[in-house]
């Protein structure tokens, strides 16, 4: 099982809004350092099954909610806080750590991990004052939360721009581009994508954009070759989405206006392949 995603670690770069890694020297440009792809898990041999009957039939009713969910319904959940060790562990086996991290901040603090299975989502909801901490997997293109959470207290206005500071060029348009796109977002409109890496900003005006649209309580890391940063804004709609090079170099930075990235949804294709691989797993544990 591969080491879970830490979300909270981050170092500065100027000019740029989140962390990463800034090496001296000539700026070569670095060969890929590997892709991460789909590995079926190492499952246990069928004889050592016996007393794993809950985990067994939690797998086959995943693959029903599998079979049967279209990107767009609402997520379908399956709760595990009724396994015991053995079928737990079962369950984890199987389903592994995928690419995509997702934490919620200031409020519940629920953290979510993709399964190897893309659009299979392990969420841990702890404790709080209304109820007992749960397990639970999820089956959506995206965790429910993030939707439910991510704006939630944040405003659809930047508010008056008054006096800038030394530096600041172009942060003033594009706030007022923001703005703008915001007020005519519905439910259904295309992301509106403003690329921050072919405009001529000034590291005053990143960290004035970064002050003046603030945060909201989601973060999205996706890891494959490279990785990509994605974070809700302090006003609605609006991410930050940054592409990281295996390198952990800035590659492109943008910000999107749209209900969640596309960069962090599963895709219906990759929800039927889930299906499939699982029903295979399914098939040698018999």
């Amino acid at each position: 099982m591969t080491t879970p995603i830490d979300l909270t670690t981050t170092r500065r770069m100027p000019g740029t809004t989140f962390s990463v890694v800034v090496d001296e020297g000539p700026d070569y440009l670095s060969m890929p350092k590997g892709m991460a792809t789909y590995q079926a898990p190492l499952l246990p041999e069928p004889e050592a099954l016996d007393g794993c009957a809950a985990g067994l039939d939690l797998l086959r009713r995943l693959l029903e909610v599998l079979a049967r969910h279209r990107v767009g319904q609402p997520a379908e959940i399956l709760d595990l806080c009724s396994l015991d060790t053995l079928d737990r562990e079962l369950v984890d086996q199987t389903l592994g750590e995928g690419e995509v991290s997702v934490i919620q901040q200031g409020l519940e603090k629920t953290r979510a991990q993709e399964t190897r299975l893309a659009g299979v989502w392990r969420l841990h909801v702890p404790a709080s004052d209304s109820g007992a901490g749960r397990e639970l997997i999820e089956v959506a293109e995206i965790p429910s939360f993030v939707r439910a959470s991510a704006f939630l207290g944040t405003t659809g206005t930047i508010g008056p721009i008054g006096d800038l500071p030394d530096g600041v060029m172009n942060a003033p348009a594009l706030i007022a581009e923001i703005e703008t796109k915001v007020a005519e977002w519905r439910p259904g409109t295309p992301a509106h994508i403003i690329n921050l890496t072919l405009l001529p900003m000034t590291e005053q005006d990143h960290a004035y954009l970064d002050e003046r649209l603030g945060r909201g309580h989601v973060t999205i890391l996706s890891r494959g070759y490279g990785s990509c940063r994605i974070v809700a804004s302090g006003i609605r709609q609006v991410w930050w989405v940054q592409h990281f090079n295996s390198d952990d170099r800035l590659i492109l930075s943008t910000l999107e206006v749209t209900d969640v990235p596309i960069a962090a949804l599963a895709a219906q294709e990759d929800i039927d392949d889930s299906r499939d691989r699982l029903a295979e797993i399914l098939e040698a544990l018999q």
